[in-house]
């Protein structure tokens, strides 16, 4: 792994070594000390990365249809004083617990992952494992292992031992669905709060947006709490908050269930863009905003297909919400096979910046970045305000859809950039920004004062690094060869100090 300027000239990628890292983690580790094998690790982080993804694939031969229906796997990095160790464990959901005693798959998979059998044996089981794989977030005592098709499951922050499905102290109903992006609040309002949401859909979807204390006595309670119902079938996987407003795109999808219900694909793979459809900006209003208690505002979207959002703030009478778009909703089929796919078939995520003019209630869109991109983060701090940096997993092409090998830090305001690849032989997930601590008396830092913590698939090793980056220039601060070969992640967070 190298790393390299914007602009230089790109390696192939090594499709053999991409595919390979879809396995079976084998072993749970706890408390494994790791040493840099390249630079130091700096003193000044000082809290606990957690990663969450899936850790299996597969089954007493039988592999999962997509890497998103596999059983999640928590791990975490615990630094202090210039040290880090290592601990992972799977989440004992109930159907992990259940099909590990089995030796075999007993539940079918959202995106298309079948029990053995064939289409009878699958046909009209509409149950869904809650597979706990998306994100983890720590959340008053407990760490939550997300999954936003139900609820979360807590686990202990140290051992990571699973303490069980929570509903949060009587928040949730149980099997209700709780959201696997929440956004942190730094503080806005005079404290800062985890903005999280919950759908339920159907031809008329409800969405309930809840606020939470994140700090103090409070930690972990309900602050905020509303409900509101919307015409149509919603797909809403991610939001973006400002301080003012929950900002939800709406995209034009339709799901027609009878495949699934029949046994032959799985609910996600149901899901097609509505041709000729427009999606739809839903702004819901904060109740600690200016507009509280206000109902929703609905503008129309511009055309394509958001999983992810980078950031959202506040302009004059705009809202402006930065996101990458495809051009359709990407899906493998069922008689695709995820690990030799076609990139060139999938469409491409590019990056764009939204205006939402409440006065005249119309959206219009700009292209930030040609370059395909993913899993896109603000310093946190930034988060709900205007961010002039943004971190992101990009391909090593500058151009088309390709694996993400590469960490790009983009200058949203004069499009500069600057890359660190893993080309070719190494793979990208999601960086985590650390910003710098805010030191007694001092100035506050930089907004590109940081870290960034990435875990990399190393094709040559056959196993994970984690590498530690600095925010500015995207150099190399430390490299550490992991024990350790997992699946590319989902979704992870920081947590400052113990």
């Amino acid at each position: 792994m190298t790393s390299s300027l914007a602009g230089e000239t790109s390696v192939a990628t090594n499709r053999g070594d991409w595919a390979r890292a879809f396995r079976n983690v084998t072993q749970e580790l706890d408390g494994v000390c790791l040493q840099p094998v390249r630079g130091i690790i700096p003193p000044e982080l000082n809290g606990t990365l957690y990663r969450n993804g899936p850790g299996r694939l597969e089954r007493a031969g039988l592999s999962v249809h997509h890497p998103f229906d596999g059983d999640g796997m928590i791990t975490a990095f615990r630094f202090a004083e210039g040290s880090v160790e290592l601990a992972n464990r799977f989440v004992r959901t109930e159907g992990w617990l259940e099909e590990e005693k089995a030796g075999k798959y007993l539940y079918r998979g959202v995106f298309g992952s079948q029990k053995p059998g064939g289409a009878l044996a699958n046909a009209f089981d509409l149950r869904l494992k809650n597979i706990a794989n998306t994100h983890v977030v720590r959340l008053g005592d407990d760490l939550l292992a997300l999954w936003e098709a139900s609820s979360p499951h807590a686990l202990d922050p140290v051992s990571l031992e699973t303490r069980g499905l929570t509903l949060l102290d009587g928040v949730l109903k149980p099997g209700e669905a709780f959201s696997a992006h929440p956004r942190f609040d730094p503080g806005h309002h005079g404290e800062p709060r985890m903005v999280t949401f919950g759908v339920k859909s159907g031809p008329r979807s409800s969405v309930r947006l809840m606020e939470f204390a994140t700090e103090g006595p409070k930690a972990g309670q309900l602050v905020a709490d509303r409900s509101d119902s919307f015409g149509g079938f919603a797909f809403l996987h991610d939001f973006a908050i400002t301080p003012n407003w929950a900002v939800f795109l709406q995209n034009a999808i339709d799901f027609n269930p009878l495949p699934f219900v029949f046994g032959q694909k799985g609910a996600a793979q149901c899901l097609r863009s509505r041709p000729g459809g427009r999606g739809q900006f839903w702004l819901i209003p904060r109740d600690c905003g200016s507009y509280a208690g206000q109902a929703p505002r609905l503008i129309d979207a511009p055309d394509g297909f958001v999983f992810h959002h980078l950031n959202a703030y506040e302009e004059g009478d705009e809202v402006v919400v930065e996101s990458i778009f495809y051009n359709d909703f990407p899906s493998i089929g069922p008689d695709d096979d995820f690990r030799s796919i076609d990139f060139d078939s999938l469409p491409a995520g590019l990056l764009e910046r939204c205006r939402i003019n409440l006065t005249t209630g119309t959206a219009s869109s700009e292209r930030l970045s040609e370059r395909c991109c993913e899993f896109a983060m603000v310093n946190p701090r930034f988060q709900g305000l205007p961010a002039r940096y943004g971190w992101m997993a990009v391909a090593e092409r500058e151009t088309g859809n390709d694996p993400l090998q590469v960490i790009k830090k983009l200058d949203l305001q004069t499009g500069e950039g600057s890359t660190w690849s893993a080309a070719p032989r190494g793979f990208v997930t999601e960086p985590i920004m650390v910003p710098r601590s805010i030191k007694e008396g001092e100035r506050m830092p930089a907004e590109d004062d940081g870290w960034l913590l990435c875990l990399i698939w190393n094709g040559a090793r056959d196993a994970n690094d984690l590498v530690i980056l600095d925010a500015a220039d995207l150099s190399e601060t430390a490299v550490i060869e992991l024990p350790l070969a997992m699946p590319y992640g989902l979704h992870g967070s920081w947590h400052q100090g113990s």
